[in-house]
């Protein structure tokens, strides 16, 4: 029976898209499992025309079943001044009533993100996503450095999740390095999904 993993992310300019895809490819490398890919909504300081219901382009908004359905969950943000953007940050403020019931407990899950820069706080953005995930008692998973291109990476890749550097006029492509490790991230989540799917 296939089980879904969420994809979840917020993308501006199409880079943490690009990255979700992958990661989505990856999951689906794995028997069994199948990507569910997500966005969440735009915010705005002042409403004037409530949200559509879905999306111009890309994947549909996330539902709270999609939260609730889910075998583990892999979540990407661009970065803001070295922190997850504001439409991701007000989608898991809203999830009191998911972390109140458990709903996310036990499951697997990984965070990726995209940078202007090399050193425009890609690291700090994967750790401020990780944190609303702990306190819903989920089971971070990073990238280990058995991971080739980890090491050999000259751009976006770290071992707290997948990322890409998409330059200051945000015309870098994703590099070869940056695609195997957004789609290891992928195989990963889906491999121990699985594995605690199988014990349980």
């Amino acid at each position: 029976m296939s089980q879904d993993i969420l994809v979840l992310y917020y993308s501006r300019s199409g880079h943490t898209a690009q990255l979700a895809r992958l990661i989505a490819r990856g999951i689906e490398e794995v028997a069994g499992m199948h990507a569910r890919l997500r966005q969440v909504p735009p915010v705005a300081p002042v409403t004037e025309v409530a949200q559509a219901p879905e999306p111009d382009e890309g994947a549909p908004y996330v539902t709270r079943a999609d939260l609730a359905d889910c075998a583990a969950l892999a979540l990407g943000s661009p970065t803001r001044f070295g922190n997850m953007a504001a439409p991701l940050k007000h989608f898991l403020d809203s999830t009191g009533a998911e972390w109140a019931s458990g709903a996310l407990v036990g499951k697997p899950a990984a965070v990726f993100t995209s940078t202007s820069t090399m050193h425009g706080g890609q690291e700090s953005t994967l750790l401020t996503m990780a944190l609303p995930l702990l306190h819903h008692g989920m089971l971070l998973l990073g990238l280990p450095f058995t991971e080739a291109a980890l090491g050999a990476t000259r751009s976006g890749g770290t071992p707290y999740g997948a990322s890409h550097v998409a330059g200051a006029a945000g015309d870098n492509a994703i590099s070869e390095h940056e695609r195997e490790l957004a789609r290891a991230l992928g195989r990963r989540l889906a491999e121990t999904a699985r594995k605690l799917a199988a014990g349980a």
